[in-house]
């Protein structure tokens, strides 16, 4: 495989840091009738466990622990969805870009090895605006790297990181998600369109209120006839305790109230109306179905 300057940069500084991971640009494409959806690998991120499992009771984060064979450090993978429809080029979020982790930002780099350019892109809808699903918007000199695109976001979630009171009232944890986001989505406020729960975003995709991870999160439904899948972004967090124990807390979710409830809510759609998943941090290309397993559910990769 031949590496960009790009790829070769970011994996070396990974493997300084001890995380050289292999990089896979083309991780798994499926049709809905006549829609093609690619997951494209941005990559991954090197998280503590503490952050998923620290709101968890000390007795039953150490049966989890136990359960999944869980380490201090977590690398859940990063699955950007790509949908074609006709002369359609459809990404549902943007990746990392340079910024956030060195262990992601490939996007473009996937999109290149597909023969995509970024010129291509005609419609970008972003689940939330976390780094690892925003800041590839831009690239190191600010100007957008996806210049023919028109964007979309949920107003809700529009509403809460432009507001200039975010950066004072988010965790401070998060005070530079909030910075970064501010930031790069004032590069497109002049094209920008904003959508609720249950419209149609596209033809055939259907925008789901997924709030909680963060206060606008969304979901999209693809669907054509009878075929359907749910492109999850961040609203089932990872493939083990989301899953097992949906009912439990975690810490990557803004209000982990609201996010332990959806979650519980769409797990119970996804399984009643058996539709597909793609999910951008469930495991290797995030694509499968989700089954019901006891008092929880698992992810049966395709």
């Amino acid at each position: 495989m031949n590496f960009s300057r790009r790829k070769l940069l970011s994996i070396g500084t990974a493997g300084l840091a001890g995380s050289l991971l292999p990089y896979t640009p083309l991780m798994a494409q499926t049709k809905i009738g006549e829609f093609t959806l690619t997951s494209l690998s941005d990559g991954s991120l090197t998280l503590p466990a503490s952050l998923v499992l620290g709101p968890i009771p000390e007795d039953a984060r150490a049966g989890a622990i136990a359960e999944f064979g869980l380490g201090e450090v977590l690398t859940p993978p990063c699955n950007v969805t790509l949908l074609q429809t006709g002369d359609r080029n459809i990404l549902f979020d943007v990746g990392a870009g340079s910024e956030f982790m060195s262990s992601a930002g490939f996007l473009l780099d996937a999109l290149d090895d597909i023969g995509l350019a970024p010129e291509e892109i005609t419609d970008i809808a972003f689940t939330h605006a976390h780094p690892d699903h925003l800041w590839g918007l831009v690239d190191d000199f600010d100007d957008l790297l996806f210049p023919n695109a028109r964007y979309m976001i949920g107003q809700t979630e529009w509403d809460y990181w432009t507001n200039p009171e975010t950066v004072d009232t988010i965790d401070k944890g998060r005070t530079t998600f909030a910075v970064g986001a501010a930031r790069r989505l004032s590069r497109i406020e002049d094209n920008i369109t904003f959508f609720k729960d249950g419209e149609e975003v596209l033809p055939g995709v259907a925008a789901r209120a997924t709030f909680g991870h963060t206060p606008g999160h969304m979901a999209f439904e693809v669907r054509q006839g009878a075929n359907a899948m749910m492109i999850l972004g961040d609203s089932i967090g990872n493939g083990h305790i989301a899953l097992a124990h949906p009912d439990w807390k975690t810490g990557s979710d803004q209000n982990m109230d609201m996010g332990a409830a959806t979650r519980r809510s769409l797990l119970d759609q996804i399984t009643h109306d058996q539709i597909a998943v793609l999910g951008f941090h469930l495991p290797g290309d995030g694509v499968g179905h989700i089954e019901r397993a006891g008092d929880g559910y698992r992810f049966s990769p395709v």
